[in-house]
């Protein structure tokens, strides 16, 4: 039988399932390898919620046998998680990417206050080994710049990981993917083939990033008041063809939204964003300029309600002002669960007079990740034994398990994994065997883990239907209510009669309480517990709602 430690285990802790938080461990006797460490932004389900961590106690358990972290490109929801994941780990653990993508993690962890931590620059067609494991770096395109796909050598067989890609056949910065490196790769034998699914339902070839600039020097030239774009701060191929458009206009570049002003300012100092510094304006000096001189590059695409560009639509932003005839360009699609918000900054940008153009009307965005054909001809290239379709909800592996079974993959090679599944392969095959702890972690302000499901259950009730609270003083010595019970309500429609509705609230309080008492409580705890449930039945009677009910029993 073949012992423990001869067998790799592949555990994705998240990025399945959902789109972000993308983490998965690479683990083999005494060695272990992360691959990313992404997080996930809070929808209208999370509220108060800053960020979404997966739960990584998996690896801190076993932080003493983790070689290092592989990150494959720079967006937050690969790279998010580093801060809070050192902290727990330590600092001295090596952190892997391509020059830009440290460059992102740099500017990160400096935010957070961690010093010297041991970022370690590869490139593409350079070679790694950490622990048992030996990692080759193949390029491939994204919507930001240095992405690399990984070919990862165990004892067990060899593994490739694309990390998040598309096969552009213009990209803007001339990087193509690596073809020759995949086919390669396919040659000496693959046995798990794990691939980004976010566009898996999309049919064809995924357009290339330079259809965004050809369509944004069309709507440029055009426009002769002022221009605001917003976008990815991440998007650097995208910030560079606005930058290009604005240059051969006449304009001059304005930048604002603080990501955007970091992630720029990083890319020009690694040479990743070429731009004049002649040909960029600080904001508070764009007031010297006229409106048909100007490009404002915003933050903002997915309708956050703290970015530059909602802050423009609701008229507080410090030196941006919407005014009559500007044009906004949404350069993004909204990512599932914002749709809304964006939807909302649309309708006030139109409302303020602004004339705004985004996908659904105008080619200013193309996705980053490759649809059902690219993914196929990934597959072929690749042509490897099993296959894990990973970044993606659970219809989009679905249907990319789908594309595998259709090139040829047997439909017991594939495997649709869940956050936490743990496949083990070994000299029998690949097998599940079973989860490890896994889930997600919430971020609020400081706080990092300490809100729990009944905290967020609690929120989403006081968001929905609002709280009430019942103050009942009690005489110490008798245990009868002295006075009546005050009630305070908030978030709650009651009916036309607020009065009348409120003194039956205290009747009903009243007649619970002269229950209680009947039936021998004078247990506080029993007390709150029959004015909670006895009050919850009055408002679901009266509003078909059930507001939060809070009851404070004192004794005078």
């Amino acid at each position: 039988m073949t012992s423990k430690k001869h067998r790799l285990r592949v555990i994705p802790l998240g990025g399945l399932g959902e789109i972000g938080k993308n983490m998965t461990v690479f683990e083999y006797g005494n060695d272990m390898v992360l691959v990313d460490a992404g997080i996930m932004f809070p929808d209208d389900d999370h509220p108060g919620v800053d960020l979404i961590l997966p739960d990584f106690s998996y690896v801190t358990k076993r932080k003493d046998k983790l070689r290092g972290i592989v990150i494959t490109h720079g967006h937050e929801d690969h790279t998010g998680a580093l801060p809070y994941l050192l902290k727990e780990i330590g600092h001295q653990v090596p952190i892997l990417g391509t020059k830009l993508t440290l460059g992102l993690i740099a500017g990160k962890l400096e935010e957070h206050r961690i010093k010297k931590p041991k970022l370690r620059e590869i490139r593409a067609g350079g070679h790694v080994s950490l622990g048992v494991f030996g990692f080759d770096f193949m390029a491939v395109n994204h919507s930001i710049p240095d992405g690399v796909a990984l070919f990862i050598r165990t004892p067990v067989g060899n593994v490739v990981h694309t990390g998040d890609f598309k096969l552009d056949q213009t990209p803007i910065d001339g990087r193509l993917t690596d073809y020759t490196a995949l086919a390669a790769a396919g040659k000496k034998g693959v046995v798990l083939l794990m691939s980004d699914s976010t566009n898996a339902e999309s049919p064809g070839i995924t357009r290339s990033e330079a259809v965004v600039g050809a369509s944004l020097r069309e709507i440029f030239a055009s426009v002769e008041q002022r221009i605001i774009v917003a976008s990815f701060a991440s998007h650097i191929h995208r910030v560079q063809q606005v930058c290009d458009a604005a240059v051969q206009c006449g304009r001059k570049v304005v930048v604002t939204g603080r990501s955007m002003i970091n992630n720029t300012k990083i890319a020009r100092q690694l040479g990743y964003l070429e731009i004049a510094e002649d040909d960029l304006v600080d904001a508070y000096e764009m007031g010297d300029l006229p409106p048909e001189r100007v490009v404002i590059l915003s933050t903002g695409s997915q309708g956050e309600p703290l970015s530059a560009l909602a802050r423009m639509a609701a008229g507080d932003h410090r030196t941006v002002s919407i005014e009559e005839g500007d044009t906004v360009v949404i350069s993004a699609t909204p990512i599932p669960g914002n749709e809304k918000a964006v939807s909302r900054v649309i309708n006030r940008l139109a409302g303020a007079g602004a004339v705004v153009k985004h996908k659904g009307v105008s080619d200013v965005h193309v996705s980053g990740h490759a649809a059902a054909e690219e993914l196929k001809l990934m597959l072929n290239l690749i042509k490897p034994t099993y296959f894990v379709p990973i970044h993606g909800e659970t219809r989009h592996l679905m249907t990319h398990a789908s594309l595998a079974r259709e090139v040829g993959v047997a439909r017991e090679n594939v495997f649709v994994l869940d956050n936490g599944a743990c496949l083990e392969i070994d000299d029998r095959g690949a097998h599940m065997v079973g989860h490890v702890e896994s889930g997600v972690v919430y971020v609020d302000g400081l706080s990092v883990g300490d809100i729990g499901q009944v905290i967020l259950r609690d929120r989403q009730m006081l968001a929905r239907d609002g709280i009430i609270s019942v103050v009942i003083a009690l005489d110490t010595v008798t245990g009868q209510p002295v006075g009546d019970p005050e009630l305070v309500a908030r978030g709650i429609v009651t009916d036309a009669d607020e009065e009348t509705f409120f003194d039956e609230a205290r009747a009903r309080v009243a007649k619970t309480l002269v229950r209680t008492a009947r039936e021998g409580g004078a247990d506080h705890a029993v007390i709150k517990n029959a004015i909670r449930e006895s009050l919850s039945q009055f408002l679901w009677e009266r509003t078909r709602s059930r507001p939060m009910v809070i009851p404070v029993v004192m004794e005078v």
